[in-house]
């Protein structure tokens, strides 16, 4: 295995290379990738392959996105300082590290299994994530007591949108969320509901995601 030097150093090129291929646009989602390497949110094992541009294994038959879909996730949902944001789904709790850095505030993040919500808070305390709460549960409901949420970000493939999440957006909200095929593709859609309540969806590309599992979701 090599240093945490050379891993930082592999990780500093990747996202130097996103960031001029145009992946990462903005400079606050590249110092939020700088500051939070990817390799602290998976398993030793895996930390060679850390820097790679592809998903990796997690615990409980999960995976950790692929670093240039984590940053077009969060280039489309256009973080901004004080925004409440929710996550659903939080697998290593990677991506809400790097939301927590954006919104600096508190961050709510879902998870159903609970070997994951586990491993996410070991992953935060070792990473130093302390506005970051990680919420056993069915994330398609979404979490009512810090409900409405400027930002929902959805890191699992739903069949449709869930209600609940709809309802508990903001007026002027944005909702990332992949929606489409079991285990097959999907399309990522930015849902946003305006000032008077309609929602309006328009879809970014296709994506492949885990299934998002729930009651307004995939049934197990």
């Amino acid at each position: 295995m090599v240093s945490e030097e050379e891993l930082l150093r592999r990780w500093e090129r990747t996202v130097e290379r996103l960031f001029r291929e145009g992946v990462i646009r903005s400079e606050a989602v590249r110092r939020a990738f700088l500051k939070y390497p990817r390799y602290l949110f998976v398993q030793k094992r895996h930390w060679d392959y850390a820097h790679v541009d592809e998903p990796l294994p997690i615990p409980a038959g999960q995976t950790i996105s692929a670093p240039h879909m984590v940053a077009i996730m969060l280039e489309l949902a256009e973080l901004r300082p004080g925004m409440n944001v929710l996550e659903v789904g939080t697998g290593s709790g990677w991506n809400a590290a790097l939301i927590a850095e954006l919104v600096k505030t508190d961050v709510y993040t879902i998870e159903r299994i609970p070997e994951l919500v586990e491993f996410a808070r070991r992953n935060l305390e070792k990473a130093g994530v302390e506005n970051v709460h990680v919420i056993p549960g069915d994330g398609t409901r979404g979490f009512p007591p810090k409900a409405p949420y400027d930002r929902i970000i959805v890191t699992a493939g739903a069949p449709k949108v869930p209600e609940p999440l709809l309802e508990q957006l903001n007026p002027g909200g944005r909702l990332i969320i992949p929606v489409g095929g079991y285990h097959l593709w999907q399309d990522l859609y930015v849902v946003e509901k305006t000032e008077g309540g309609r929602i309006k969806k328009k879809r970014w590309g296709g994506v492949a995601f885990v299934p998002l599992i729930g009651e307004h979701g995939w049934r197990e």
